[in-house]
């Protein structure tokens, strides 16, 4: 059933191992990696007062366990050329997110797919260099895939990273 569902998703359909609960050791390791992906070993342990060794380990669990799914950089999209940024909701063809979602990672600017529950089916978050590119986008390449019903562009006027915070360190709800 779980590769089944993997499958369904787009993911590898190796075993997969339990998700074990984590601590609050491994929750401050996340938030970290969160705020600073490219925190050292050294840093991490500092920071959550274990050895290096331990958190290396800790690190290479929560990768192993696939918690942390990756390591990437956060983008400033207008920075980087992307000027236009646009949250697309699309109604689909009833069982047909596996095409739609394949079509959909193939678009260039494509930065997240969701399946939602509500008024629409898909939820997708685009970032183009300009509104002429995003129209383009939307027009020519979204509506021509057979599967989509019917779209609605929200712009996005500006946005924020919600960050888990530079250096603060959480307390366990439980022990305080």
């Amino acid at each position: 059933m779980a590769s089944e569902q993997m499958a369904e998703r787009g993911e590898e359909t190796g075993p997969v191992p339990p998700a074990r609960p984590l601590d609050v050791i491994d929750r401050d390791i996340l938030r970290i990696l969160r705020s600073d992906g490219r925190a050292s070993i050294r840093s991490v342990a500092d920071r959550v007062h274990v050895s290096r060794a331990n958190a290396y380990s800790r690190i290479n669990r929560l990768v192993e366990d696939g918690v942390i799914r990756g390591f990437s950089a956060r983008v400033d999209h207008e920075r980087a050329g992307q000027g236009a940024s646009a949250y697309i909701t699309l109604k689909i063809v009833q069982n047909s997110w596996r095409t739609v979602r394949e079509q959909l990672q193939a678009l260039p600017g494509a930065t997240h797919i969701a399946l939602v529950s509500g008024d629409f089916d898909v939820l997708l978050l685009v970032h183009t260099p300009d509104n002429r590119a995003l129209r383009e986008l939307v027009l020519t390449r979204i509506q021509a895939i057979p599967e989509v019903l019917s779209t609605r562009t929200l712009l996005v006027f500006e946005e924020t990273d919600l960050d888990p915070g530079p250096t603060e360190l959480s307390q366990d709800p439980v022990s305080g």
